[in-house]
């Protein structure tokens, strides 16, 4: 198989000198400007830089890649590199996408910049004998990558090309500098390293006897960038170089196998099988970023899930350290894209908060919800900067006596009290405009892949149960090591405990008209805690016995939709409502009164990231 198993876990890629958020409000370049230069710049010490560049043949092999070809072609196009040393030798068959249409495309319009571009597009059938979906790596699939990554081979050899670079059609290779940065390695064979959004990439550290996949100690200092350098390894796939300059590629191959091959019938496994019965040394290189791939579904998945991780690949990578690099992945001018046609999933209204002054946050929340086809309105956040105590009377603001946060032992910010009014304007609006139901973000969310067919068959669930809700957290930090009880009639939905965090809800009028008329204003708390207090959930009860009235139906769903994209103590982690000032008032906080309110949970104060507004 094809498909590794690798646990989930955040991008990380040290960036020296990151931009900080203060700095988005100067005139100095964006954090996407500054982190491209930082990341592809290229300097080299060869002395025989004054001359052509060598010759590279790039085969090109597409099945059903019409989600990534607008983003692989672009980053094929902006390589820095002499086109008119570069052979392209593009094949597609088995398709039943766009993608054939879009290569023509896209060949028309840069044929005449390359010093040749060949095609082979069989329009025939688009499916191998035996598979059971469109993902599926069956035999007869295996032999075909073989035959053309070995058909390959021999053009590049026949051509006298100096080096062949193999690249996957959906590996995003966002360095500009890639093919000069692998050249310089001066290997037989090297693989650039590429992230994804997992852990998976496209090496193996180590293979067993029986050729299957095994975890090293040095996987993860290497994918993490923990150690640098071009580092020997058992595996390699996807995307790499090959210097045909060098004697020993002459030993190469593909096809046919060896006769005494006793894996699985495996391309990936055979190629690398075979490279160390000639001797020849697998490398990846990690010396600089390069650019990025998806992880590769199972086959019970559809295109559909393909082209969704898709979107989620692109989602990450534009989000700042440590979750992808800060960039938006480019699109090629000369294929059109396939627009998703915006809608809001359903809902009378999608919400998002955005304080006016973060506008790197809008631009990122409306890149991303665009990318999913996600209508929306932004709702302006009440800004902390702006409030003050005549803000306060008129609104009739009071915090609830005695109130003393469980886990940082102060009073309310005036950052809380911005976040909480920005959420109370909206059950306002809600409740005004007769709403049934909503969708509130806040703006520093990260979505989960397939957010829009999770959403939209949630709901359909709830419907057919005829379920009775009035809040549902997309996403939360959930407290306490409570049980939480699944909602039998639909799946995915749990009876939510103290959680914090209000990045994303799906709200009903009913539950917009309870939070409101519980007058929370005059016994202000973050608004966090407030809701937990309104579904009856709240383990300080000095607090929840303010509120007569707690019987919001708060569920949530579980896995999570949505998740914040950084977390307190991450690189670029900055919140408007925990570094605001703290409301002076006059609360005698002793250690006695502070031990009567402190929760018991001590991973909870490192990861709390709330409501960054």
């Amino acid at each position: 198989m094809r498909l590794n198993i690798f646990c989930v876990c955040i991008l990380f890629f040290p960036l020296q000198g990151c931009v900080t958020k203060q700095a988005l409000a100067t005139d100095e370049p964006s954090y996407e400007e500054s982190a491209r230069q930082r990341l592809f710049s290229y300097t080299t010490d060869n002395k025989f830089s004054e001359y052509l560049d060598e010759t590279v043949f790039i085969p090109i092999f597409v099945r059903n890649k019409e989600h990534s070809l607008p983003y692989f072609f672009k980053a094929i196009e902006d390589l820095d590199y002499d086109k008119k040393r570069i052979y392209l030798w593009i094949v597609c068959d088995h398709t039943k996408d766009d993608s054939a249409s879009q290569i023509d495309a896209w060949v028309s319009g840069v044929r005449s910049q390359y010093k040749s571009v060949e095609t082979e597009i069989d329009t025939g059938a688009w499916h191998y004998p035996g598979q059971k979906s469109d993902l599926s790596w069956t035999t007869e699939r295996h032999l075909r990558m073989l035959e053309l990554r070995q058909r390959a081979l021999i053009k590049a050899r026949e051509m006298w090309a100096d080096y062949i670079f193999y690249v996957d059609a959906d590996n995003i290779l966002m360095n500009p500098s890639t093919i000069r940065h692998l050249i310089d390695k001066n290997k037989v064979l090297v693989a650039p390293m590429l992230y994804s959004p997992s852990s998976y990439t496209n090496f193996w550290g180590g293979m067993n006897n029986q050729g299957y996949y095994v975890r090293t100690d040095e996987y993860f200092p290497i994918r993490n960038n923990e150690i640098n350098g071009t580092f020997p390894v058992a595996l390699i796939h996807s995307t790499y170089l090959i210097d045909l300059r060098k004697r020993k590629s002459r030993e190469i191959q593909f096809l046919p196998l060896r006769k005494d091959y006793k894996y699985d019938l495996d391309d990936i496994i055979i190629f690398a099988s075979h490279c160390k019965s000639v001797g020849v040394e697998m490398y990846v290189d990690n010396t600089v970023f390069y650019g990025y791939m998806p992880v590769p579904l199972d086959e019970s998945k559809s295109l559909e899930d393909d082209s969704d991780a898709f979107i989620h690949l692109r989602m990450e990578v534009m989000t700042e350290p440590p979750v992808g690099v800060g960039i938006e992945m480019q699109k090629s001018a000369y294929i059109q894209e396939k627009v998703l046609t915006p809608t809001k999933l359903g809902f009378d209204e999608i919400y998002v908060i955005n304080l006016k002054r973060r506008k790197d946050r809008r631009s990122r929340m409306k890149k991303v919800l665009k990318m999913q086809g996600i209508d929306y309105t932004i709702f302006d956040a009440v800004d902390s900067k702006t409030l003050g105590e005549d803000y306060l009377a008129e609104m009739g603001i009071n915090m609830l006596p005695g109130f003393i946060d469980p886990y940082s032992q102060r009073t309310l910010t005036w950052g809380e009290i911005g976040c909480f009014m920005s959420h109370f304007h909206i059950w306002d609006d809600v409740i005004e405009k007769n709403y049934a139901h909503v969708v509130v973000l806040e703006d520093d969310v990260r979505f989960q892949p397939s957010f829009v067919r999770k959403v939209t068959d949630l709901m359909g669930r709830i419907k057919a149960a005829n379920l009775k809700w009035d809040l549902i957290y997309l996403g939360r930090k959930k407290l306490k090591n409570v049980d939480e009880f699944p909602i039998t009639e639909v799946e995915g939905l749990v009876e939510a405990g103290y959680s914090y965090w209000t990045i994303g809800y799906l709200l009903s009028k009913s539950g917009a008209e309870k939070l409101k008329d519980a007058d929370p204003l005059s016994r202000m708390v973050p608004v966090d805690e407030y809701i937990p207090i309104m579904f009856d959930k709240h383990p300080i009860d000095e607090y929840s016995e303010n509120f007569a009235r707690r019987d919001l139906i708060g569920l949530s769903v579980d896995p999570l939709y949505i998740y914040p994209t950084h977390y307190t103590k991450d690189v670029n982690y900055f919140s408007d409502t925990e570094t605001s000032s703290v409301w002076e008032v006059d609360v005698n906080v002793n250690d006695e009164s502070a031990d009567d309110v402190k929760i018991t949970d001590d991973k909870v104060a490192h990861h709390r990231a709330k409501n960054e507004l």
